[in-house]
């Protein structure tokens, strides 16, 4: 395929199509996620009437663990709500406390090392495996002499390298022709003579393009100002450009490593006690958008209003960009229960898993100490009965048969403000056995770093959105059991009697929402509350 060709094909992909998850061109408010549908008109959760209804009554503060990718302890709308470790000095270099980390005065990462050097980026658990797998069975034919466990090793190795080679083939693609779709958008940009936030499209109509690739880019930037900003147009190429880079030198590169720097056995899953007190790290976007949902500071006017106003965030930090390990994601577990965590919103998940004993442990540890862990569904609008999406809420054994279900464990999946066909967000995925609820996930505003706010989408927006539901029954109803909650906010689901859009097979198929989920239905704070009065009336 030549150059030329390539250009003409990423434009008619269109703008970022790998992780981009434009829903809808509805405009909501910007809170539309605590919003009430007979109230607002919104499919949101019903946040506020909620609270009218708890006036008057006392809470407890909840300590919610955020295992993400970093959290910005010092935000404007965060900083009054970050959990503080009492037992510890900031800066003095002793476990004060004596829990085995030091300083750990807002959480832990554990994706740093004790000099304070952090990881950023990290492989997909898939090239890693293959790493493992590449030298034992690149050379292997059908005929190879292999023992069963060898077998299943090498059937397994054999899909990876061909899901692998699919991705990889679409890293360099997209690498290379948004890098240079960038470079030739910064040449139309330096002749306009404008910052982005200032350029229109009369703008890129006036510009003189002196080669065909200019032509080209300013055809695609004016086309997608018929539905954005030049800015919002920009942001998205660079954060194109930052997507298929990582992905091709990081995510999908079998010859970098990051674990190094960590310097952990890292083949000793027992081992718990490294890392550092970093817990925004490099890249802090994810999780502080994540831990704003939950319980940025209500009623202070400023930014937003997370959902439940008596929290304390701690931030766990073991998701790199790229895929989390599952020993530090059953660290991560075990630090929050271990400090107190009666919450964990878990807002990552990976294809494949390496050690999923030592997190399935974990989780049982967290289901022995009463914490509710609460998982985002995943974003490749597949059903997670048929393609795993882990961690799961399912033990297993070696031959991942199944053993028993996490009594404390919810998986949530994505919605929209749309009561109509498009109320399933179209990248969500779903389940009848694995997805537990729904709950809102497209255009969701948070906090950023740097005292910033942003719209996400995603699973990843959706449970916080639960685990700050389940933070104010765990204050307001201290007595309830991880189980008890779960439970509640399953069955005081908002239903709707309205079928979705779904993919199944690459056709569109539309099914009602407890045709795809546990709970069949939308999470909802006032019902949870109704649901939980009944419940201790009857103790």
């Amino acid at each position: 395929m030549t150059k030329t060709i390539r250009w003409c094909a990423l434009l008619g992909i269109g703008i970022l199509p790998y992780f981009g998850f434009a829903q809808t061109k509805t405009e909501n408010p910007a809170n539309w996620y605590n919003l009430d549908l007979k109230k607002d008109g919104i499919m949101g959760i019903s946040t506020e009437k909620a609270y009218e209804l708890l006036k008057g009554r006392k809470s407890t503060p909840v300590i919610v663990g955020v295992l993400d990718g970093g959290v910005d302890y010092k935000h404007e709308d965060l900083k009054d709500v970050m959990w503080v470790n009492s037992g510890e000095k900031a800066g003095n270099k002793v476990d004060d406390d004596g829990n085995g980390y030091i300083d750990d005065i807002h959480g832990w990462n554990f994706l740093g090392n004790a000099n304070g050097e952090n990881v950023q980026y990290d492989n997909l658990e898939m090239t890693r495996l293959i790493r493992i797998y590449e030298p034992k069975y690149i050379s292997v034919l059908p005929s190879t002499p292999l023992t069963e466990a060898e077998r299943r090793e090498f059937v397994a190795y054999q899909r990876m390298i061909g899901a692998y080679t699919t991705k990889l083939d679409e890293a360099n693609f997209g690498n290379l022709n948004y890098s240079n779709l960038k470079k030739e958008v910064d040449i139309m940009i330096k002749a306009i003579g404008k910052e982005p936030a200032s350029i229109t499209k009369a703008d890129i109509e006036g510009y003189n393009a002196v080669s065909d690739r200019q032509k080209m880019a300013a055809r695609m930037a004016k086309r997608e100002l018929d539905n954005t900003t030049f800015e919002k147009f920009y942001k998205d190429l660079e954060e194109g450009v930052k997507y298929f880079s990582s992905q091709a030198e990081y995510h999908l590169n079998k010859k970098y490593d990051s674990r190094p720097i960590v310097g952990d056995n890292y083949e000793d899953a027992s081992e718990r006690f490294y890392g550092n007190p970093d817990i925004k790290g490099p890249d802090a976007d994810h999780g502080t958008h994540v831990a704003g949902i939950i319980g940025a500071k209500r009623n202070n006017g400023i930014g937003i209003d997370g959902v439940a106003n008596n929290v304390q965030i701690m931030g766990v930090r073991l998701v790199p960009d790229g895929d989390e390990r599952d020993k530090d994601v059953a660290n991560g577990i075990r630090y929050a229960v271990d400090n107190g965590a009666k919450v964990i919103n878990m807002s990552f998940g990976k294809g494949y898993v390496y050690n999923k004993k030592t997190v399935d442990d974990a989780v049982r540890y967290a289901e022995e100490h009463d914490v509710l862990l609460v998982h985002a569904a995943g974003n490749d609008a597949k059903d997670n009965d048929i393609v795993k999406n882990y961690p799961t809420k399912y033990y297993t054994d070696s031959l991942e048969a199944v053993l028993g279900e996490a009594s404390n464990w919810i998986t949530v999946g994505a919605t929209s403000s749309l009561v109509n066909d498009e109320l399933l967000a179209s990248f969500s995925n779903f389940g009848y056995r694995s997805v537990d609820v729904f709950a809102p996930g497209v255009k969701i505003n948070s906090t950023m770093p740097e005292s910033t706010y942003k719209e996400q989408d995603g699973t990843s927006m959706a449970a916080p959105v639960v685990s700050g539901l389940a933070a104010v029954l765990r204050s307001y109803y201290p007595t309830l059991s991880a189980k008890e909650v779960k439970d509640i906010i399953i069955k005081s689901v908002t239903k709707v009697d309205q079928k979705v859009k779904i993919k199944v097979d690459g056709s569109n198929k539309k099914v009602y929402l407890d045709e795809i989920s546990v709970s069949g239905g939308i999470a909802n704070l006032y019902n949870a509350i109704v649901e939980a009065d009944k419940l201790l009336n009857k103790k």
